[in-house]
């Protein structure tokens, strides 16, 4: 299951449904509209099956909060960019399946994909 942090724009959700990316919205579809931070959205994310949550809240790329049952996606792009740089995450290679993303904090860049992962040291490099 895909989430989405209320900090995703309108439009940007617009285009990831025409692109039929499914996703729930935290405040709406998924917890209480006004959670936005991480000592509300970590216990949140523990109660779903399995979830990708995409913010734009640099605050959740931290390796200590390396997830065993759910994922973290920090968007460092443009707000404007969000639905581009999340369909394009998602169809990477290395994290284009659900089992591949679990456990792991993930930064989303231009540049490529940096991430912690658990049960490993450092954080890894992926280009596009």
């Amino acid at each position: 299951m895909n989430v989405l942090d209320e900090n995703i724009i309108t439009p940007e959700r617009e285009r990831l449904r025409a692109w039929r990316v499914h996703f729930r919205r935290i405040g709406v579809e998924v917890g209480r509209f006004g959670i936005d931070d991480r000592e509300k959205i970590i216990p949140l994310l523990h109660s779903l099956r399995r979830p990708t949550f995409f913010t734009g809240d640099q605050g959740f790329y931290h390796p200590m909060l390396r997830p065993h049952g759910y994922c973290l996606v920090y968007l460092d792009v443009d707000f404007d960019e969000t639905a581009d740089f999340i369909r394009r995450f998602l169809r990477h290679p290395a994290f284009r399946t659900q089992a591949q993303r679990m456990g792991k904090v993930v930064r989303v860049r231009h540049s490529g994909v940096t991430y912690w992962q658990v049960g490993e040291q450092g954080e890894r490099w992926i280009g596009w």
